[in-house]
């Protein structure tokens, strides 16, 4: 375990939810487990006025009520709090908290400038906040490292996206700036790698020889609560696909690196993400399905529409699920269809990669043999099922499909950080792994514009049921191809009960 070096760390939007929620939890936790450098400061900036004091109670109330907390720990760590209150938007403002992190770096007699500033802010601060920095002279590394960490959304359109990058990189160098991804800080997602490049069972056969089609699935049985109004301006496409599924297919379909390092592996995702198959209007009419969920009856609960949601458009035409088969024209996946799909109101919560392997040629054994498939579980219940074909007891030869399974839930000795734990830390000592570069941001953006081009069209849109996996349509995407998705349950293994 790798210890951070002595430093700061300012949460621009310290008053808003995503630090209240996620940022100071995960904080507090890699604090509890020493993992956090032994002098840091956390300085929370935001327009909202309070003292170190006030700021502290509140984050000290938020802890106790979301989290289970040591008294003695948690009084530690508040104590690294502190606040200050400035106007984000303007320029002079910023001197002020030049001044702070001074006498912060005094009073905890820090060796170096080292600072983390986190950008939990909305969007249209992307491109202020680094430039206001820069200002005063924040972004200087001639004296310790300073580095930005970027939420997503990070552009609204390719244009957008790469307008704002280009606004960052006046001010601060790429190897300065960390665009956060939260799926990418899953332990399974990480998984990935180890499971594909360390074994040799599995290495020779993740290709077009033996691969007969990949799944990526998205799912969320949760609709859009409170964030209708922001929602409506995203969708699917934006809020889901365009960055968290697209960085796990690339994930599932990038070459091996040549070393375990940032850099080696960032360029075989973003290779990958240049090849895959760009989206013509055929494919976008015969491949792509776009849906927006209906008011239903689930479990005994009745569930609004999407329309019918608090800040949504009476006549809106936002996607909430999409499904798309797409294509990577590469040598090693040359021909095997990526079906990946992402919605709100779906039957349960569950993020998923299933990969279907070929069946086997001979023509006896081959004629009933079960399906082989590995499926690797992101969330819920986080773990790997293998299922394969075994004889049938009895007289003959017939195969039943039999199930392997590995639960990380099984490793209880084992201390899985959060998605924020685990990239908090990392973008503290510096790892840029688990973070998206320029190039492969672009890519992304480049690859989904005919997406959002193609949404306008009136006919593009298919409704869909709440409690249901999606429109009819996404159903026949597969079926003509003699496919058809896998309906996974909140379990990795096979119960009784399903929600669907």
């Amino acid at each position: 375990m790798v210890i951070p070096e002595n430093s700061s760390i300012v949460i621009f939007g310290a008053s808003g939810d995503l630090t209240y929620r996620k940022l100071i939890p995960a904080l507090y936790h890699l604090y509890a487990s020493n993992q956090l450098p032994e002098s840091f400061a956390i300085l929370g900036v935001s327009r909202t006025e309070y003292s170190d004091e006030s700021y502290r109670e509140k984050l000290k109330k938020s802890l106790q009520e979301m989290e289970e907390t040591e008294p003695e720990t948690l009084n530690a760590f508040i104590n690294h709090l502190h606040y200050q209150a400035i106007n984000t938007s303007d320029t002079e403002d910023y001197a002020r908290l030049a001044q702070r992190l001074d006498k912060l770096e005094q009073d905890y007699q820090f060796e170096n400038h080292n600072t983390l500033f986190y950008l939990a802010t909305p969007p249209s601060l992307y491109g202020v906040i680094p430039a206001n920095l820069a200002a005063h002279g924040l972004n200087d590394e001639s004296n310790g490292w300073r580095r930005l960490i970027i939420e997503k959304p990070f552009g609204y359109d390719l244009a957008s996206a790469q307008a704002l990058d280009e606004e960052i990189h006046h001010h601060f160098q790429e190897h300065q700036i960390y665009r956060i991804d939260h799926y990418l800080g899953k332990e399974t997602v990480q998984n990935l790698l180890v499971l594909r490049f360390s074994n040799a069972m599995f290495e020779p056969l993740w290709n077009r020889n033996f691969i007969d089609y990949v799944e990526i699935t998205g799912a969320e049985f949760l609709g859009v609560e409170e964030r209708g109004g922001y929602y409506d301006g995203s969708g699917a496409v934006r809020d889901m696909f365009q960055n968290h599924l697209l960085q796990v297919l690339a994930m599932v379909g990038m070459e091996p690196p040549a070393q375990i390092n940032a850099d080696s592996i960032r360029d075989e995702v973003v290779k990958v993400l240049q090849c895959l198959k760009p989206l013509e209007e055929e494919d976008l009419r015969k491949d792509l399905v776009l849906g927006q969920y209906t008011a239903s009856d689930v479990r005994g609960q009745h569930l609004l529409g999407y329309r019918e949601e608090q800040g949504v458009a009476d006549d809106s035409r936002t996607e909430t699920y999409i499904g798309l088969k797409a294509h990577i024209n590469n040598w090693r996946w040359n021909g095997v269809p990526f079906y990946v799909r992402t919605g709100k109101r779906l039957p349960t919560r569950v993020t998923e990669i299933v990969i279907h392997f070929k069946n086997t040629p001979h023509p006896v054994f081959g004629q009933d043999a079960p399906e082989n498939k590995l499926i690797i579980r992101i969330q819920p219940d986080e773990g790997i099922q293998m299922s394969f074909g075994l004889k049938e007891p009895g007289a003959g030869f017939k195969a039943k499909e039999v199930k392997m399974n590995f639960s990380y839930s099984d490793l209880p000795e084992t201390q899985m950080l959060t998605a924020y734990e685990r990239l908090l830390l990392d973008a503290l000592n510096g790892d840029a792994t688990l973070f998206a570069r320029t190039d492969a941001v672009e890519a992304c953006w480049k690859y989904v514009q005919p997406i959002l081009d193609f949404k306008q069209d009136p006919q593009a849109l298919f409704g869909y049921a709440c409690g249901t996996w999606g429109p009819q349509e996404a159903d026949e995407l597969l079926e003509r191809d003699g496919r058809a998705w896998r309906f996974p349950c909140k379990n990795l293994t096979d119960t009784d009960y399903c929600e669907l």
